[in-house]
C-alpha cells in the first residue's frame, strides 16, 4: 500500500553488551570492596591483618613496576616532615628572638641551625674530608688548634670548623682568629661574626681561650693563603709568636693541625701583583680556570681532604713571664710548626692522588 510505513527492527545485541559490561564493572568493583581493607560488613570496618598485607603486597608490585616508592617506605616523608618542623622552628625562634649572642657576636642558634649545614655537603660530599687524632681535642675547656693555611680563599677553616663540630668530642664550636679584611668587607664580617670568628690579635685569643673557648689560628696568614701552587705544603713563616705567648698565659694546650688537601682547590699558577695593587688585595691568583673561565673559575677542585690533629702541646708549666721571654716563643714556635710539617709530610707520602686520597 503506498505511503505504508513500515516497521523498524530493533537491534538487542548493543544492550545486552552494555548489560554485561555493567555486570563485569558491578562484579570488579564487588570483588575489590572484598579485598579492600576500608570495605565494610554488617557496618563495621574490616582489619584483618592478612587482607591488608595482601592489599599493600599488591600494590607495592604495581608502583615497583611503576617506578614509584613503596607504601611502606615512610623515610622521605619523615625527612621532609622533619625538614618542614625545623624551618618553621628556626623561624619562631628567628622572629620571636629567642636566641643569644656574645659579646664577639657569635650567634650560635644561627650557626648551628644555618651556617654549618650549609657547609656540610662542601665537606661530606665534595672535599669527602677523612678526619684523624679526633681524640687530641679537649672536650671542654680552652685549647688552641694551630693549623697550616692554603688554597687562596681560606675555606681550610670553615672545612676544619665542621670537623672540629661533627667529628670531635663534645660537637664544639671552633672559633677561628682571621684577618681583619674579612671583617673589613660587608656582609661577610657580620657573616663570619655569626659564625663565632674573630679578629687574629693576641687579646681576642687570650680573651677566648681564657673564657674556655676552642680557638683556631692560622700563623701562616695570607703568605700560606697565597703562595704558588709549586710550594704546596711548604710552611711558609709563622709570624712573630704571638699565639704562643697567647696559649702560655692562659695554660692552653696548642694542638697542632695538619690540613692535606687544600692547596689542590685554587692551583695558583701566578700571582698577579699590579691588579692586586690596584683593588688593595694582598694577591690576585692566577688559576688554570680562574680569571680564563669566569665564574665557574671560582668552584673550588674536589680534591680529597684529610684533617689531623696532632698531640696537644702542654703550655701550663710555663709561668706567665715566658710569655714574653722570645727564646720560649720562638722555640714553642718551631716545635709547632715542625710538627705539622712532618705531619703534612707523612700524610703525603700515604696519598696516591689528589682527587682520590
Amino acid at each position: 500500500m503506498a505511503g505504508e510505513t513500515k516497521a523498524k527492527v530493533i537491534q538487542l545485541q548493543a544492550n545486552s553488551e552494555r548489560h554485561a559490561a555493567r555486570a563485569r564493572r558491578a562484579e570488579a568493583r564487588a570483588d575489590a570492596g572484598r579485598r579492600h581493607p576500608s570495605s565494610l560488613t554488617n557496618g563495621a570496618p574490616v582489619h584483618d591483618p592478612a587482607e591488608t598485607a595482601a592489599v599493600i603486597h599488591d600494590l607495592n608490585e604495581i608502583r615497583a613496576a611503576q617506578g614509584n616508592a613503596h607504601v611502606g617506605d615512610e623515610e622521605s616523608l619523615t625527612a621532609l616532615a622533619a625538614n618542614i618542623a625545623a624551618v618553621a622552628e628556626f623561624i619562631r625562634r628567628r622572629v620571636g628572638g629567642d636566641y643569644s649572642v656574645d659579646d664577639f657576636g657569635f650567634d650560635e642558634h644561627l650557626n648551628e641551625s644555618l651556617l654549618l649545614p650549609l657547609l656540610r655537603p662542601l665537606f661530606n660530599r665534595w672535599f669527602r674530608v677523612d678526619v684523624t687524632g679526633v681524640e687530641n681535642i679537649p672536650a671542654t675547656g680552652g685549647a688552641l688548634v694551630v693549623a697550616n693555611h692554603a688554597g687562596v680563599l681560606p675555606l681550610d677553616g670553615l672545612m676544619l670548623s665542621v670537623a672540629v663540630h661533627d667529628r670531635c668530642p663534645g660537637n664544639r664550636t671552633l672559633r677561628n682568629l682571621a684577618a681583619d679584611m674579612v671583617f673589613d668587607a660587608p656582609f661577610l664580617g657580620q657573616l663570619a661574626r655569626k659564625a663565632g670568628h674573630t679578629l687574629a690579635c693576641t687579646a681576642d685569643a687570650h680573651r677566648l681561650l681564657s673564657g674556655g673557648e676552642l680557638t683556631a689560628v692560622f700563623p701562616e696568614g695570607y703568605k700560606g693563603l697565597g703562595k704558588p701552587f709549586k710550594d704546596r705544603y711548604k710552611l711558609q713563616r709563622f709570624g712573630r709568636g704571638g699565639f704562643v705567648a697567647a696559649a702560655i698565659r692562659t695554660g692552653a694546650p696548642i694542638v697542632p693541625c695538619s690540613i692535606v688537601g687544600s692547596e689542590e682547590i685554587y692551583p695558583m699558577i701566578a700571582d698577579l701583583k699590579v691588579i692586586a695593587r690596584l683593588f688593595g688585595l694582598p694577591y690576585f691568583p692566577v688559576t688554570p680556570l680562574f680569571p680564563a673561565a669566569g665564574p665557574v673559575g671560582l668552584v673550588p677542585l674536589p680534591s680529597k681532604w684529610h684533617i689531623e690533629f696532632g698531640t696537644p702541646i702542654p703550655t701550663d708549666g710555663y709561668d706567665e713571664a715566658a710569655a714574653d721571654d722570645p727564646m720560649v716563643t720562638f722555640e714553642v714556635t718551631d716545635q709547632v710548626r715542625e710538627t705539622i710539617q712532618q705531619t703534612l709530610y707523612r700524610l703525603l707520602a700515604g696519598r696516591r692522588n689528589m682527587f682520590f686520597g
